[in-house]
């Protein structure tokens, strides 16, 4: 009998990509057009609702099924889930379901603070106790040496910590709409920049074995 692992389901990067903008994409579009959103999610919408808070609660309602729906897509194509979508889904869901009891805007605010502050903590404690998270919550499928992933899980924990900060500054000084705008546009942009830069770092530590193989 074979004791070959079964090959491992790569998501295309052009279906991950949607996966990741998608849910954010509906919860800009929900937010500036809540009505073309009504037949869907007014189920979860609280009766007599304010119009002024008609576009923060149906753009909620809308994220929190499109963060459940790329998880299950995800899975339902590789028959694995990556950590940080089921994360982030789950923290969606939480503070998602505080917003509409209480119809109150910081929540899901808030939600992205602590998503990040869960990450940024999750990869500097594992690096302090000599674990490897980064490359399973980043879904990663590189070969680094030891001093590589030091580098890499000090920047990706920094960073995480860095748009925690981001998001508490700016969810202070913006509007609604504004923060809407930033967790749609800017976020995801932030994100794919700075690891493109990481590719100098990644390409002076590459190996043919990964240091933390066994330890995976």
């Amino acid at each position: 009998m074979s004791n070959d692992a079964a090959p491992r389901r790569a998501l295309n990067p052009w279906v991950k990509f949607a996966l990741e903008l998608g849910p954010l994409a509906l919860f800009f579009l929900a937010n500036a057009r809540p009505a073309w959103f009504h037949p869907l999610v007014g189920g979860l919408l609280p009766e007599g609702l304010a119009p002024e808070k008609a576009g923060m609660l149906t753009a909620t309602s809308v994220l929190m099924i499109a963060a459940v729906a790329a998880v299950a897509v995800s899975w339902a194509l590789t028959r694995r889930v990556a950590i940080v979508p089921v994360v982030t889904a789950v923290m969606v869901l939480i503070f998602g379901a505080l917003t509409l009891w209480l119809q109150d805007k910081t929540f899901i605010e808030i939600k992205l603070t602590i998503i990040y502050c869960l990450f940024g903590g999750a990869l500097l404690g594992s690096m302090a106790f000599g674990r490897l998270l980064l490359p399973v919550m980043l879904d990663m499928a590189i070969r680094l040496d030891r001093a590589g992933w030091r580098k890499l899980t000090l920047r990706w924990g920094l960073f995480f910590f860095g748009l925690a900060a981001l998001n508490e500054v700016l969810r202070q000084v913006l509007t609604w709409d504004q923060w809407v705008a930033f967790k749609t546009f800017g976020v995801l942009p932030m994100t794919m920049i700075f690891a493109v830069a990481q590719t100098p770092l990644i390409l002076r530590h590459e190996t043919k074995s990964d240091a933390f193989a066994g330890e995976m």
